[in-house]
């Protein structure tokens, strides 16, 4: 497909929808245009309209029920063509995950969200392809592009990097990456970004905050093998647990035994012995895999525990528990961004950005449980980060991370 094509395709996407919406507006007034004409033509026979005035208002009722329901149905088959790029008769979405499925944290996150949308729009089963390492993410990717999707989710920056030259090569496909730090912007692709040094100041305020009223001073973030965005997060967050109390203490500990190993439990498990050992009491598994058996073993010792990503841990039902949710969960943003991507006004080329105290609420860190006095504390965190003035700080972090 040529970028002329592509255009087309976009555009059609685009006439789509708001024919959809057109077909909406024109079951919503069809009342108004039917009494109008019936009034005209039946004046004359105004008596036998008053007599048979219930058997009219159970047609025009029926009449409305069957146009509102053509109209959502005419809606829902003209989006799903648009979407079925293969012509299979189904939509359906493909995930390029880094790590486990089910890992209750980062990876999971997206496909959970792209499962319940996919099933509220009646879409076909969503592929997953997990446990994706960077050294095999161009020919995972490729493999999946060639499945009978039509939608591609990257799920991680990680897994990223061939993804430029595939979204151009399968255009047919629409293309979305959970990208994180982020990517040069394409036409290829849309990308969702959040501000990784705003997030992670937040969750070091927030573990000052609770270290301060539980009488702590010692934070140990278990990671992978100190990646760039592992630097920028480890730094930021240093920024924020300072801001509480400048005697506070962030140990960093990699337990990865290659890059991008984040689901090392016997490791991590290691790290979380001497960490404890040592006097921490508060623990960060920024981990994939390896985050729930980490959370359980500080649930046993009675530790402050902090989530990577995942937004729902304040609530989630089950035997883990979390002190802090440190939210820049791609499942919130798959929520908040494709039904965008069906009316249209979110596309390939597209940069969608989450940062804490901008709407939408789906960035940084959550004190489970907060006092109001904690709340009040984190509301300031949070307008502080929204003002700009940390900017500065958060681009000396960046340079700094990523060598530039």
């Amino acid at each position: 497909m040529n970028i002329t094509d592509r255009g087309l395709r976009r555009t059609r996407r685009t006439l789509a929808a708001a024919a959809a919406a057109a077909l909406i507006l024109a079951a919503c007034g069809s009342d108004d245009s039917s009494g109008d004409t019936t009034a005209d033509t039946q004046a004359s026979a105004d008596t036998t309209a008053d007599t048979q005035a219930p058997a009219d208002t159970t047609a025009d009722t029926t009449a409305d029920t069957t146009a509102d329901t053509t109209a959502d149905t005419v809606e829902a088959v003209m989006v799903g063509a648009e979407f079925d790029s293969n012509g299979d008769g189904e939509v359906r979405i493909g995930i390029a995950a880094a790590g486990p499925r089910d890992d209750g944290a980062y990876y999971q996150a997206v496909v959970d969200a792209a499962e319940e949308f996919s099933a509220e729009n009646g879409w076909g089963e969503v592929i997953v392809v997990d446990n994706i390492q960077s050294a095999d993410a161009a020919t995972e990717l490729e493999n999946l592009a060639q499945q009978p999707i039509d939608i591609l989710i990257v799920g991680a920056s990680e897994i990223a990097e061939p993804m430029a030259d595939l979204a151009a090569e399968y255009t047919d496909i629409f293309w979305y990456c959970n990208c994180g730090a982020g990517f040069p912007q394409s036409e290829f692709y849309l990308q969702s970004q959040d501000n990784g040094g705003g997030i992670a100041y937040t969750a070091g305020a927030a573990t000052g905050i609770a270290l301060r009223d539980s009488g702590g001073d010692t934070v140990t973030m278990i990671g992978c093998c100190d990646l760039g965005f592992e630097v920028e997060h480890r730094l930021a967050f240093e920024l924020g647990l300072k801001s509480i109390d400048e005697s506070f203490e962030l140990v960093y500990v990699p337990s990865g035994d290659f890059d991008f190993d984040f689901d090392n439990v016997q490791n991590a498990t290691a790290a979380f012995e001497n960490a404890v050992a040592e006097g921490s009491t508060a623990i960060y598994p920024y981990l994939g895999g390896a985050h729930e058996p980490i959370v359980a073993l500080a649930n046993d010792d009675g530790l402050i525990v902090l989530s990577a990503g995942a937004s729902d841990v304040c609530e989630r039902a089950g035997d883990l528990e979390w002190s802090i949710a440190v939210r820049f969960d791609g499942g919130d943003y798959v929520r908040e961004i494709f039904p965008q991507v069906v009316a249209g006004t979110a596309q390939e080329g597209d940069i969608i950005v989450y940062s804490p105290g901008s709407e939408p609420d789906v960035a940084g860190a959550v004190i489970c449980g907060a006092t109001p006095e904690q709340q009040e504390e984190m509301d300031a965190v949070y307008a502080l980060v929204a003002s700009g003035d940390l900017d500065g700080e958060f681009g000396r972090i960046a340079g700094e991370a990523y060598g530039g």
